[in-house]
């Protein structure tokens, strides 16, 4: 089996159970809703305050809420004792590195989408404008981490405390991916382009393809152990 067709097969399989069992994506969307509701009530009721802590407490809302789903990445196949069957899957395991990734990705940027229109009705926002700007933001974003979350959640598979030490091991390496994102954030509701500050882009760009490389030449060492 080639590269892109294990990584279409890994894809094929995470969103086909997802989309069968739904409770990913319902905590997910659960869990978004609450704390989009505690963040109504600690920005305050002006729009000023409202518009200046927006592209912080989104992508915090985001890295939460991706931090769950990264602890989910490997739970259904190790829940089922599959995590042997992956490692004896044919062929490159970055393809399974990648589908994996890539699903991660349409799961987290569709639950972003949903904070974003939740936190636009909380707090009375017209984010429309911004949305051509900012759903591009929001997929480097969230490449980046997911990208180095589904190696670290592979780690951190066969550990008793993984619900612990994944936090703890991701979070430090997520605040490069975090730092221009949210800056972008902040453009891009702000009405500006994204490249009025292009060193910011360049630099969440870097960072994605670091995160990639690293995670597709790791991998198949980690599954192997």
């Amino acid at each position: 089996m080639n590269f892109l067709a294990l990584a279409a097969e890994i894809l094929r399989k995470d969103l086909r159970i997802e989309a069968r069992s739904r409770e990913g994506v319902n905590t997910l969307l659960f869990f978004s809703a609450l704390l989009v509701f505690l963040f109504r009530f600690a920005l305050g009721p002006t729009e000023a305050q409202v518009r200046q802590g927006a592209p912080g407490l989104l992508w915090f809302a985001f890295i939460l809420t991706g931090l769950w789903g990264m602890a989910r990445a490997f739970q259904i196949e190790r829940e089922n004792d599959c995590l042997e069957a992956l490692r004896l899957v044919p062929g490159d395991l970055g393809g399974l590195y990648l589908g994996k990734v890539v699903g991660g990705c349409c799961v987290m940027v569709a639950t972003e989408l949903a904070i974003v229109v939740m936190f636009g009705l909380f707090f009375h926002l017209d984010l429309w404008p911004a949305g051509a700007r900012l759903v591009p933001v929001l997929i480097l974003g969230t490449v980046g981490f997911v990208a180095i979350g589904t190696l670290f959640a592979a780690i951190t598979a066969h550990l008793k405390a993984r619900e612990v030490l994944l936090p703890l091991l991701l979070l430090p390496l997520v605040i490069p991916v975090l730092l221009p994102a949210s800056r972008l954030t902040e453009l891009a509701l702000a009405g500006e382009s994204l490249g009025a500050e292009p060193h910011w882009l360049r630099l969440l760009l870097v960072f994605d393809l670091v995160f990639l490389v690293l995670g597709y030449l790791t991998f198949p060492f980690v599954m192997e152990d």
